[in-house]
């Protein structure tokens, strides 16, 4: 049986390895699919998706061979995606973009002002920590991880690598966590503006890891019912750390609201040890059939829906 991964990040935001590394490794763990999701970016996806079209024409012409093992090769296809930070009750809920059309003007200018609202909140976190005696700022993050979309993660690498802190967790514990010092939280989309931007960008929204919210069942129920009614199309139930509860918990939800599953490692390569693409931590297994009901739900979505009509931009 063929699998997916439909949870996956590149250099480009928080990731260690470019969409063509991926595409690479993607080859080796033989995914037939895997969507790129960078955290609000999707300039990974030209890469990944060129990459793969060099591969499946090298497949087709006959010029990769079978493996040591004998099996034969599959064809590659690159889900075009991204990952949204929205804002639910003082929390911060991640929606997920499959399938988008990334070129259309108004996805293209929603991820501007993301671009923007990060850079603002990166300036002043930079002020925070140079006030703290530290030798950081916006410019030098940039050097340091070009072509990037600046997070959090990248602020924990740069700490740990020039020595202020122990670790990465020790740069989230003491300086730019949630409730750190040096935290500055920044402009964010409700999760039902990101759902129906997906939706007006031709995507499948998809409700990420949900278990990791902690907010309790009733509150959750609450929140997908809201987006269940916005255009929502999935919930992740196949996830990394999850338990069996969890998946068991979620597979209810979606068939409680009349969503489909998604599921994907959460891969971000050296910035999250021990967590591979396609197997998580070693469990993770999701059938390619969980992906070819996304899309079927998609179409038939968009045969139905007039959600559009009401879409009301972030202000």
């Amino acid at each position: 049986m063929n699998i997916v991964d439909l949870h996956v990040h590149s250099n480009k935001s928080d990731g260690s390895l470019t969409p063509s590394q991926l595409v690479a490794l993607a080859v080796q763990k033989r995914l037939s699919a895997f969507a790129l999701t960078d955290h609000d970016t999707t300039e990974g996806i030209p890469e990944a998706m060129e990459a793969a079209a060099r591969y499946n024409h090298e497949l087709s012409s006959g010029h990769i061979p079978a493996s040591a093992n004998g099996q034969e090769p599959l064809p590659l296809e690159v889900i075009p995606g991204i990952e949204f930070s929205t804002e639910y009750n003082k929390k911060d809920i991640h929606i997920l973009g499959l399938c988008i059309d990334y070129e259309t003007p108004l996805f293209k200018q929603k991820i501007q002002d993301f671009v923007d609202s990060r850079t603002l909140r990166n300036r002043k976190m930079c002020a925070g920590l140079q006030e703290a005696g530290m030798d950081i700022s916006y410019q030098k993050l940039q050097d340091a991880f070009p072509g990037s979309v600046i997070t959090r993660g990248h602020y924990a690498k740069y700490l740990f690598q020039h020595g202020y802190v122990k670790s990465m967790a020790e740069a989230f514990e003491r300086y730019i966590g949630d409730h750190a010092k040096y935290f500055v939280p920044r402009e964010k989309v409700t999760p039902s503006q990101a759902v129906q931007l997906i939706r007006k960008a031709g995507g499948i929204p998809v409700l990420a890891h949900p278990p990791l919210y902690r907010m309790g069942d009733e509150h959750l129920d609450a929140l997908v019912k809201t987006l269940a009614g916005n255009g929502l199309l999935g919930i992740e139930a196949i996830y990394s750390s999850y338990q069996p509860s969890d998946e068991r918990h979620m597979r209810s939800l979606a068939k409680k609201y009349g969503l489909c599953i998604s599921g994907g490692s959460d891969f971000h390569g050296s910035t999250k040890p021990g967590l591979e693409l396609a197997t998580g931590y070693g469990r993770l297994f999701v059938p390619e059939e969980v992906l070819t009901h996304l899309k079927t739900a998609l179409k038939r979505a968009n045969q139905n829906d007039t959600f559009g009509e009401n879409y009301e931009p972030a202000k």
